[in-house]
């Protein structure tokens, strides 16, 4: 009878109880490791909003004048027309402004009708008119009056005066000061509110601004002025500007 077999078993169920203890040890490192976290609470928020305004004196002035002049056909009108504007427009060189300062804004020329003497008669072409219109920027403040002066008495009664608006250069400035009002304004509105509820205010999460235009320029009707005037008296006032913002804070 042979022992080999009997003996070849028994090595290999020896070496098997070798490696059978380390198999669970191979299988919790391979296992993936689960972490518990804990998430911290939120802080409590506070939202407000904050008004800011700022105002400037202008420093510059934008005159809109033109000339309008009639004619029995549209080729005088014109010619009518281009005299007077080119007497308007060496006016205004003359009294200081720069050329890059005078825009054309609109240039027209049209028929005039008139109704015929009888009642119920159809209208008929009595003439015709040719306008053209300026933008002129007035950059010394002190001279706008004089230069509406000059353009009336270069243009005499074909003058037409439509607007001036009294602005400022460079809005930025006016811009920064109402922000900086604005962002004032609603950190003290946070401040007390977080009083009033027991909290003290914490660091500002978010902070935004509201759509807006530019500083509110100060428009001059065109009644306001008078052609014949010996001095065109004029009124600067105060140029504004306006900004809303929202803020949310954090509340400890």
């Amino acid at each position: 009878m042979s022992v080999r077999p009997r003996r070849r078993a028994a090595l290999v169920g020896a070496l098997f109880a070798l490696v059978l203890p380390a198999v669970p040890a191979a299988a919790a490192q391979g296992a993936p490791h689960v972490a518990t976290a804990t998430t911290a609470p939120r802080p409590a928020t506070l939202t407000v909003t904050g008004e800011g305004r700022a105002s400037t004196a202008p420093d510059m002035a934008t005159v809109t004048a033109g000339v309008e002049a009639n004619g029995p056909t549209a080729k005088a009108a014109l010619a009518t027309q281009n005299r007077t504007a080119d007497a308007l427009l060496a006016a205004v060189r003359k009294a200081g402004v720069a050329d890059r300062d005078v825009r054309t804004e609109n240039l027209s020329a049209s028929a005039v009708y008139e109704s015929g003497p009888e009642p119920g008669a159809a209208t008929r072409v009595a003439g015709y008119r040719a306008t053209q219109s300026f933008s002129v920027k007035v950059r010394d403040l002190e001279r706008t009056g004089a230069v509406i002066q000059a353009m009336a008495d270069a243009a005499g009664d074909d003058i037409r005066i439509d607007s001036v608006v009294f602005d400022v250069a460079d809005p930025s400035r006016l811009r920064s000061a109402a922000r900086a009002a604005a962002h004032a304004d609603a950190h003290a509105k946070a401040v007390q509110y977080a009083k009033v509820s027991g909290h003290k205010l914490g660091r500002l999460v978010s902070l935004e601004e509201a759509p807006s235009g530019r500083p509110r320029p100060v428009a001059v009707p065109a009644a306001a002025f008078a052609a014949t005037a010996q001095k065109v008296p004029v009124a600067a006032g105060e140029i504004e500007d306006e900004v809303s913002v929202t803020a949310v804070y954090e509340l400890n």
